[in-house]
């Protein structure tokens, strides 16, 4: 197991490298594919925490969730100005992605109210909720870039 010290650093930096960037749009900075990358590599650092940094590590959960409800409002907005079949399928994926932020929430949820016993078991549920939302991500971003 990583060093917590690290681990902890590790996560702010991905987590910075989510949030700040050029103020150009997310499309012209990165590819829809590196940014679920990124979220999903992020949302797995959640692991890591001890049930002692419950505190950090469900702060860390809910700027993660904020980070990427931008990021699919960006891809709504895109979505939007599709017509015909190309429009249909996008809708399809945001549809998908919007279940998976759903059951992400839930999960952060669970992370929060987390007791000492259940603490390993609330990690893993939020971090592979988070791990199926970024892959929906990914899978929208590409529909719309089709």
């Amino acid at each position: 197991m990583r060093d917590v010290t690290t681990t902890a650093f590790l996560v702010i930096g991905l987590a910075l490298a989510l949030l700040v960037g050029p103020a150009r749009p997310a499309s012209a900075q990165t590819t829809g594919k590196d940014v679920g990358q990124k979220a999903a590599e992020t949302g797995e650092a959640i692991r890591d925490y001890s049930v002692e940094k419950k505190d950090e590590a469900v702060a860390h959960a809910k700027r993660l969730a904020a980070d990427l409800d931008a990021r699919i409002k960006e891809l709504e907005a895109r979505a939007a100005k599709e017509t015909g079949e190309a429009k249909a399928r996008a809708q399809a994926q945001l549809k998908d992605l919007r279940a998976k932020r759903a059951e992400a929430s839930r999960k952060l949820g669970e992370l929060s109210r987390a007791s000492k016993a259940s603490w390993e078991r609330a990690k893993e549920g939020f971090a592979n909720a988070y791990r199926d939302l970024a892959t929906a991500y990914d899978r929208a971003a590409a529909e719309l870039k089709k």
